[in-house]
């Protein structure tokens, strides 16, 4: 493998004036970007890169395995420099970036639009200089968090040079190095921006850029020991792949799903018609988002009517591949077959890789054209008649990247954004975007947080907590897993007189048997002597758990953050007064000194007062920060963040601490509006079941908290497969996080994975700021909410 030429500071200027030039230097053949230069092999096979014509633009290489092990070894070298300087040399280096991508924007706009990945260089250049300020601001307003290590980036074919951006700049600022796994089109402007990086003072290794096919290159560079996290941005089917192709590599893997989501575009009765017609031509049809247009009865006919007027005269769009005109004609076809009616500016030829835009009037929610859009320029067109309609027609979407909502009436306006299961809200505007403020898919969207400080925490870890242990995928059937019989079950009607203390399960505020009936074993410390039996719950007992906290769980999160921390507050005062028996279960349990019982039972009162103190004030009273942002033609826009809870979730709990660990996970999620299913230690389930009275002496409603003994594995695979539950957080083998990160690709959950084989176990007893910092965070979702103010 030869280093190609380097070019210096006198060229690139030539270059942002010809871009042609840049690529001419090459011969139109780009190398891979590896440890601070191009580097290429004559063996190596290449993919071509066309303009929207379909004529050459130039040729990338497709990396093998000896590339991705370089990029990554080059990657950890360029770490230990990077991550090495104080903060404000880190942000002086993307600072003179930002300088260079001044000068050459011109350069890279064309080099995008070439490569047909068009990108905004004023949008890289905002980018560029917010995340310069959190990279000079990281250890003075992030305490006790450090940088993960090597970062793997990717994005798919059709993800855009922003989106891969939006991942690489927020990692490097966090003093992370970073391995870029770019699509087809992207590859030519982020080697062309690797370069200036370079020549801007970026350490060698810091950032490297690999090319060839992202879902195999992704998977390779994950194995590598020394890759601490991947994170991938672009299509839902390609995200699924890397996800499972991963899985059981001890490596974390968060998804942002942006392409092909559907998102609501809903227009009340008392909106600005014509300036909500001209919002929907222009993204529903210039900017080929996916939309549904959800329209207000009482407004219909003229909301159609203006739609006739404005698609007049429209042109055909292109179709961005060949095969796509089958399954746009497909998806017309299936629409008219259940009675929707066509609005076109002309008919669509016979053939050709072009359609007219076409809106598709009167079609149902379930129609497949709503669910799953098609690839070329068509808009759903639903109806609603109250306010509650519209907003659950808006969230009938699997997805929840975005929604833009239109109306003069502003309570309506904010009810309607609270209430969108969506990451970002668009009042009579749409596509507002800001590096300062998040991106967070809810639903199938994803799983990831990009922008905003809220951003950043993906690229760190709490300084407190050793890195994750990296493992090699283990031999898992999936099918099977969880399948087994509990061990030491005890059949229903057996003789209670002579066996110790049988117990109940906790399920929507109330004890019950498992629905299987049988029950466990639960051993005293060294095995032998039988201490209880506690029921062996599994997949219809999940079901139950969650039927309930669907009920109840709405309720709670709209709860005031003063009525939480007193249920909260309820559960400490509660649990002081059952306190010798909570210390007594532990004792005999565990084998601990009743001393050190008691210490676990005051920690665990402490933390359930820590988390009612933390309801109201800023991270639990959800508060909304408001921005104002000036865009073009001088319009001024508030932009708005607030965390919103992740609604059900399940919490396998680990084997230390049993009640501190079991309190303190419990507390967090509660505090923040969730539901939780909880699966005690199979080893130590008692200190759980005794906190059912706890639970049932106090205050808070019945069904936001649920406990279910069983077989560890048996519930995992109960709480994987079930729909509703949005996050899972896990402590267990190796085998179950490989199941999870497998089996929770689709439908997609937030995972929380710990080995407890692999990491020896978190310190409960020593509540570092940044641990707690860890499990709010995973608590909560992120909602941005954008206003026109001017």
């Amino acid at each position: 493998m030869t280093a190609a030429w380097s070019h210096g500071v006198y060229t690139c200027v030539l270059f942002s004036i010809f871009p042609q030039a840049w690529l001419e230097s090459h011969s139109r053949a780009l190398g891979l970007f590896i440890d601070g230069k191009f580097v290429r092999s004559a063996d190596r096979q290449t993919c071509n890169v066309t303009d929207s014509s379909g004529g050459p633009v130039c040729s990338t290489v497709c990396a093998v395995d000896e590339d991705a092990s370089l990029s990554v070894s080059s990657g950890a070298s360029g770490f230990k420099a990077w991550s090495a300087l104080p903060c404000h040399l880190r942000a002086k280096t993307l600072l003179r970036l930002v300088s260079s991508l001044q000068r050459h924007g011109q350069c890279l706009s064309e080099l995008c639009d070439l490569a047909q990945s068009p990108s905004s260089p004023s949008a890289l250049v905002r980018l560029l200089q917010y995340y310069s300020g959190w990279a000079q601001l990281r250890d003075s307003l992030i305490p006790d968090w450090t940088p993960r290590g090597v970062v793997v980036v990717v994005v798919s074919d059709d993800c855009s040079l922003y989106s891969l951006m939006l991942k690489v700049l927020p990692a490097l600022a966090m003093g992370n190095a970073v391995v870029a796994i770019p699509g087809v089109g992207t590859a030519p402007p982020v080697l062309l921006l690797a370069q200036l990086f370079v020549e801007a003072g970026l350490p060698a290794g810091v950032l490297n850029v690999v090319t060839g096919s992202v879902l195999s290159l992704g998977s390779k560079v994950a194995q590598n020991p020394h890759v601490s996290y991947v994170t991938y941005s672009g299509n839902k089917k390609d995200g699924e792949i890397l996800c499972r192709a991963t899985a059981g590599m001890g490596v974390p893997v968060s998804l942002s799903l942006s392409l092909g989501a559907t998102c609501p575009f809903i227009i009340f009765e008392s909106a600005d018609i014509d300036s909500a017609v001209d919002g929907v031509i222009e993204t529903a049809f210039k900017k080929n988002r996916e939309w549904m247009l959800c329209v207000q009865e009482s407004v219909w006919d003229s909301v159609v009517a203006r739609l006739k007027v404005r698609m007049a005269g429209m042109k055909s769009v292109p179709l961005l591949a060949e095969g796509d005109r089958r399954l746009v004609d497909a998806a017309v076809q299936e629409a008219q077959q259940q009675g929707a009616t066509l609005i076109q500016p002309c008919p669509p030829s016979s053939s050709g890789a072009a359609y007219p835009p076409t809106v598709l009037c009167g079609v149902a929610p379930s129609c497949t054209c709503v669910v799953t859009p098609s690839p070329g320029p068509l808009l759903p067109l639903l109806s609603f008649r109250s306010h509650g309609e519209g907003v659950t027609l808006g969230n009938h979407s699997p997805h929840g990247q975005a929604a833009s909502i239109w109306t003069e009436d502003l309570t309506l306006a904010l009810e309607a954004a609270k209430s969108l299961s969506v990451g970002a809200v668009w009042v009579n505007s749409h596509s507002v975007m800001d590096p300062s403020l998040p991106i967070s898919g809810h639903k199938e969207s994803g799983n990831c947080i990009d922008g905003g400080k809220e951003g950043l925490f993906q690229f760190l870890r709490p300084s407190s907590s050793p890195p994750l242990p990296r493992s090699s995928p283990a031999s898992v059937d999936y099918s099977k897993f969880g399948t087994a019989a509990s061990a030491a079950i005890i059949p229903e009607g057996s003789n209670s007189s002579s066996t110790p203390r049988s117990y109940l399960q906790y399920v929507g505020g109330k004890q019950c048997k498992s629905e299987s009936g049988s029950s466990v074993c639960v051993l005293a410390p060294g095995g032998g002597t039988v201490l209880a039996h506690c029921p062996d719950g599994g997949r219809k007992d999940v079901r139950n758990a969650v039927e309930a906290a669907i009920k109840v769980q709405p309720g709670w999160m709209k709860k005031s953050p003063v009525a939480r921390a007193q249920s909260l507050f309820s559960l400490a005062e509660t649990l002081e007064l059952k306190r010798r028996d909570m210390a007594v279960s532990l004792h005999s349990q565990t084998g601990l000194s009743l001393e050190k019982a008691d210490m676990e039972v005051e920690l665990s009162i402490a933390q359930l007062c820590d988390w009612a103190a933390r309801c109201d004030k800023e991270k639990g009273g959800v508060p909304v920060r408001i921005y104002v942002f000036c865009h073009q033609q001088s319009l001024s826009t508030s932009g708005g963040q607030t965390s919103v809870p992740q609604s059900v979730v399940g919490v396998v709990l680990p084997d230390s601490s049993p009640l501190l660990s079991m309190v303190s996970l419990l507390a967090a999620a509660v505090a923040m509006g969730n539901a939780v299913i909880m699966v005690p230690s199979p080893k130590y389930p008692l200190p759980a079941l005794e906190f059912i009275q706890v639970l049932q002496s106090s205050d808070l409603p019945g069904g936001v908290v649920s406990i279910i003994t069983g077989g560890r594995d048996q519930l995992t695979q109960a709480l994987a497969n079930h729909s509703v539950i949005k996050a899972i957080w896990y402590w267990g083998s190796m085998e179950g996080c490989q199941f999870l990160q497998h089996t929770c690709a689709s439908p997609l959950k937030s995972l929380w994975l710990h080995c407890q084989e692999k990491d020896g176990g978190r310190d409960w007893a020593q509540p570092h700021a940044s641990l707690q910092e860890e499990m709010w965070r995973q608590a909560v979702q992120w909602k941005s909410v954008w206003i026109p103010t001017a």
